[in-house]
């Protein structure tokens, strides 16, 4: 897991610092939501030339990570 994470950035210039796609302005969140609204891979690829495959492989590996985080229940 997490073998195209390095294609995930930050920056606080770009996006307000949101995690982007590396070398775009697209937002792993952007990527997320195109998803969620269901678009297929392909025609997310075709409406975002500029992205490739893996990109949308880091979106959701970026995301699950976000996800991953430890909770303890308070009794």
């Amino acid at each position: 897991m997490a073998i195209h994470m390095s294609r995930i950035t930050t920056n606080p210039e770009i996006c307000s610092g949101r995690p982007c796609i590396a070398n775009t302005r697209m937002r792993v969140s952007d990527v997320l939501d195109l998803l969620a609204a269901g678009e297929t891979r392909a025609a997310i690829l075709a409406d975002y030339p500029y992205l490739v495959d893996e990109d949308i492989t880091a979106a959701l590996e970026y995301a699950s990570a976000a996800a991953a985080h430890r909770v303890i229940a308070a009794e």
